[in-house]
């Protein structure tokens, strides 16, 4: 048990310092005042997401749940709409910062935050899964590319949350840290994982739709109606396209 926590909190503590990595971009990309920009980055984030919701959870979630005794199709259906009903309702405990723009531009980050988090939560958990059965040394390089793989992905993901922050205002300190905490769920929940393995494995499909649902939400409600221009079109297929790619080549 001690070696398969070990391991998980290295693994995971990887893929969070990879967020933190792309979240660190921040501080080499200058503040465009334009709304061009605004758009481009705001692009980008709902790219990164839209194509992180497809290969990175509703994909994963259908092929966990053909094992199992429901329909593929139910859980990754069902998580969806649970995901984006959490959102909704979040968005609706926030009435009062719809009134100024500034306030808007907060709720707006909030969610995109939540969103991002939701989404880390079940990557955290399939990495501990990973170390906790890789514990007595048989499939642990496995578990190891797997580590790799996502760490790879977050990148763009720390990014997809720090560079949108900074473009709505946020001190580069704050959008660095956004981007970052956005990660902080992996090592906590790999560990827990690892703590309660047994009972985990029925409920990835559910977690990881319910992640994908949310984050579909933040891209069809905040991003895209925001990033209506020939930049944020631009800026959304450089995003979906970075992070298709990263999905399907890193599996």
């Amino acid at each position: 048990m001690l070696r398969a926590l070990a391991l998980a909190a290295l693994g995971t503590l990887f893929t969070f310092s990879m967020t933190a990595l792309g979240a660190a971009a921040v501080f080499l990309l200058r503040r465009g005042d334009q709304p061009r920009t605004q758009a481009a980055m705001l692009g980008f984030a709902a790219g990164v997401m839209t194509a992180a919701s497809v290969w990175s959870l509703l994909l994963p979630a259908i092929e966990q749940a053909e094992a199992g005794p429901l329909p593929a199709w139910l859980p990754a259906a069902a998580g969806v709409a649970a995901g984006a009903v959490f959102l909704a309702a979040l968005d609706a405990l926030l009435p009062r910062l719809r009134r100024l723009s500034d306030d808007a531009e907060r709720r707006r980050n909030t969610l995109l935050f939540t969103a991002i988090t939701l989404h880390n939560i079940p990557e955290g958990m399939a990495v501990g899964l990973a170390f906790a059965l890789a514990a007595d040394g048989d499939g642990l390089a496995g578990a190891a590319a797997l580590a790799l793989g996502i760490g790879v992905q977050n990148f763009p993901e720390g990014a997809a949350i720090s560079l949108p922050l900074r473009q709505m205002g946020e001190s580069r300190t704050r959008a660095f840290l956004g981007g970052t905490l956005s990660g902080a769920v992996e090592p906590l929940f790999g560990v827990l994982t690892v703590l309660v393995a047994a009972g985990v494995c029925g409920v990835m499909p559910w977690l990881l739709s319910f992640a994908a649902g949310a984050m579909l939400y933040v891209v069809v409600e905040e991003l895209v109606p925001q990033a209506n221009t020939r930049g944020g079109v631009c800026g959304y297929l450089t995003g979906f396209l970075l992070m298709m790619i990263l999905d399907v080549a890193l599996g």
